[in-house]
């Protein structure tokens, strides 16, 4: 087992919640009525480590329960956020702070194979670039405008399943959480 690495912890990404005054709730009560399964919230957008052994339908069952309103429900194996964050791909970039790195999760397998190296717009001034594609989850940066929203949205249509977008630096903090988190 590695750094990150917990046999039984998930993660659950809520998708579009708490975000411009659209489908809000508070992540810490959230947090008190599954005490049973030992939930960690990492921020206010719908970030989740869940600590005690459950069967993937049931977690999904429990969020889904006790959130105020419909959303897409992300769930990952923390092995799988603990390998991702493990290599940071997104080394060769220069940082910049008009500049997001993130990490989009796919709900599920892909209907469509995945293509790396997306620029979008195709020409002009990009707003969005992948950089790699691994099994459900797309690396990548956008830039910090408001154009760049609907290259994100559009990553639906183009993987052709519902997909959640995370920032690399809450990625990390997600896999130091699962680091922290005793077997």
């Amino acid at each position: 087992m590695g750094a990150y690495d917990h046999p039984m912890a998930h993660v659950v990404l809520l998708r579009g919640v708490n975000v411009g005054g659209h489908r809000t709730f508070r992540p810490t009560v959230l947090c008190a009525q599954l005490e049973h399964l030992d939930v960690v919230n990492i921020g206010a957008a719908g970030n989740f480590v869940v600590r005690a052994p459950i069967a993937r339908a049931e977690l999904r069952a429990e969020f889904a329960r006790r959130l105020p309103f419909e959303t897409e429900i992300v769930i990952c194996m923390g092995r799988e956020i603990a390998r991702i964050a493990a290599h940071d791909r997104f080394a060769d970039e220069r940082p910049s702070p008009d500049i997001v790195r993130f990490v989009s999760v796919l709900s599920r397998a892909p209907r469509r194979a995945p293509t790396t190296s997306v620029t979008l717009p195709p020409r002009g001034r990009w707003m969005l670039r992948i950089l790699a594609v691994e099994g459900r989850f797309v690396f990548g940066l956008y830039r910090r405008q408001m154009k760049a929203i609907g290259y994100l949205g559009a990553l639906d249509d183009r993987f052709g399943v519902p997909v959640t977008t995370r920032s690399w630096s809450t990625i990390t903090a997600i896999a130091r959480v699962l680091a922290n988190t005793k077997p």
